[in-house]
C-alpha cells in the first residue's frame, strides 16, 4: 500500500500487510496517521458493535476518539447543530452523537462506523469537513457520494471483518524489537454488576471499550450510550480527569437555552458558530469572542450562578479509567458534573480513600481489575 508520506511530509514510509489486510482502499492516498486513525477506530467500533448489538460510530483524530456512540435517539441541540431535516437513521444517528462528543475536535476526523454506510450517512459527510471513513460496506451509490469530497481525495475504506487480528504485536523503538500480546481479553458485561439497567450497562461497556482504544492516560464520560468527554494522553490522572469533566460540562452548557440561541455575527459559517457556542459553553472565549458574544446576547451572558445550576442538571453519568484512581482528588472533580458511577482497573495505594470519596458522594464504585493502558 503506497502511503503520501508517514507522520510528517518530510517522512517517507510504506504499509505491508501481515497475512490478511484489515481493510482495503477504495479512494484516495493515506498516510501513516490516516491508517492509525482506521485502525484503532475500527477495532473500537467492531468491539463495541459485538457487544451492545447496534450500529457503532467514532470520530478519530489524532488515533482517539473525539467522540463515540451507539445509535440513539438525537436531541434538538444535534439537530439545530446540522442540516437535517428527516429523522436519522441508525448509522447516521450513531455518527451525529459521536460528533457532537466535542464537534470542535471532529473537525477533519476520520470517521469509523461498525455497519455499512448509507446515502443518509454519506449524503451528510458531504456537508461537514472529514478527511475519511472506514466502514464494512457502503449501500449502492454512498461511495460515490463520498468520492466528491476534498476534490476526489477523500479516503475511503473498506474493512476485512473477518481479518484476523494478529496474536502479537512488534514495534522497533530504536535499536529495540518489542514484542508484545495483543490486548484481546474481552470486555463483558460479567464484569459489571448483575443488576446493572440495561441502559447503563450499555453506556458502561461503550465507555470502557473506548478508553481501551484512547491514548493513555485516559478517561471517559459517558451518558445515554454516547460518550460525551474523552480525556487522552495526559500525564497525570487528575488532569485527564479535569478534562474529561470540562468537556462533559461543556457538552451540556451547549443545551441551555442562551447556548443554542448563539448565531454569531452576520454571514458566520457554521463551524464558527459550533466554535462560538463552544466557547460561551466552557465559560473561556478568546478576546474576539468575548467580544461577539457580549454584541450578541449583551445581558443574557450567564454567570457563574447560571452556569452553576444548569451543571447540577446534569445526571447519570458514568466515567471510566483506564488505570487506578491514585487520589480522590480525580472523585470530586467526578462529582461536579452528576457522576453516578466510576469504573476503574483499581489497585491503588489509596484505595480505601477513593472508595470513601465515592461514598460520600452517592457514587457506585466499579473495580474490574482489568487496565486499559494504550501507548
Amino acid at each position: 500500500m503506497h502511503l503520501r508520506y508517514g507522520l510528517n511530509p518530510h517522512q517517507r514510509a510504506t504499509a505491508e500487510p501481515i497475512g490478511r489486510p484489515p481493510f482495503r482502499m477504495i479512494n484516495g492516498e493515506p498516510s501513516m496517521i490516516n491508517l492509525l486513525d482506521a485502525s484503532n477506530g475500527w477495532q473500537l467500533v467492531a468491539e463495541a458493535r459485538a457487544r451492545l448489538g447496534r450500529p457503532v460510530t467514532a470520530s478519530i483524530k489524532h488515533v482517539a476518539p473525539a467522540g463515540a456512540a451507539a445509535a440513539g435517539p438525537v436531541d434538538d441541540v444535534i439537530m439545530d447543530s446540522w442540516p437535517i431535516e428527516d429523522a436519522p437513521t441508525p448509522v447516521l444517528s450513531a455518527y451525529l452523537r459521536a460528533r457532537d462528543a466535542d464537534p470542535r475536535s471532529s473537525y477533519g476526523d476520520l470517521v469509523a462506523v461498525s455497519d455499512s454506510v448509507d446515502l443518509d450517512l454519506a449524503r451528510f459527510l458531504g456537508g461537514v469537513i472529514s478527511d475519511g471513513i472506514v466502514a464494512p460496506g457502503y449501500e449502492p451509490g454512498a461511495v460515490e457520494l463520498l468520492r466528491r469530497k476534498k476534490r476526489g481525495r477523500f479516503l475511503i475504506m473498506e474493512a476485512d471483518p473477518a481479518a484476523a487480528h494478529p496474536a502479537e504485536e512488534l514495534r522497533q523503538i530504536g535499536g529495540l524489537m518489542i514484542t508484545q500480546q495483543t490486548d484481546h481479553d474481552e470486555l463483558t458485561a460479567d464484569l459489571l454488576p448483575a443488576q446493572l439497567d440495561p441502559g447503563d450497562r450499555d453506556t458502561a461497556l461503550l465507555a470502557m471499550i473506548t478508553a481501551r482504544h484512547t491514548p493513555s492516560n485516559t478517561v471517559v464520560a459517558a451518558r445515554d450510550g454516547a460518550a460525551i468527554g474523552v480525556a487522552a494522553g495526559q500525564q497525570s490522572r487528575v488532569d485527564c480527569t479535569r478534562l474529561a469533566v470540562g468537556k462533559a460540562s461543556a457538552w451540556w452548557f451547549r443545551r441551555h437555552p442562551t447556548t443554542r440561541s448563539v448565531a454569531g455575527p452576520p454571514g458566520t459559517r457554521r463551524q464558527d458558530r459550533l466554535n462560538l457556542r463552544l466557547a460561551l459553553a466552557t465559560g473561556d472565549p478568546t478576546p474576539l469572542e468575548s467580544g461577539q458574544l457580549l454584541d450578541e446576547l449583551g445581558d443574557r451572558l450567564p454567570t457563574a450562578a447560571d452556569r452553576a445550576a444548569w451543571l447540577a442538571g446534569l445526571d447519570r453519568v458514568i466515567m471510566v479509567h483506564d488505570g487506578a484512581i491514585p487520589f480522590r482528588d480525580n472523585v470530586d472533580h467526578a462529582a461536579r458534573i452528576g457522576t453516578t458511577m466510576i469504573i476503574e482497573p483499581g489497585g491503588s495505594t489509596a484505595a480505601d480513600t477513593v472508595e470513601q470519596a465515592c461514598t460520600e458522594h452517592g457514587i457506585a464504585l466499579i473495580r474490574t481489575g482489568r487496565r486499559l493502558f494504550l501507548h
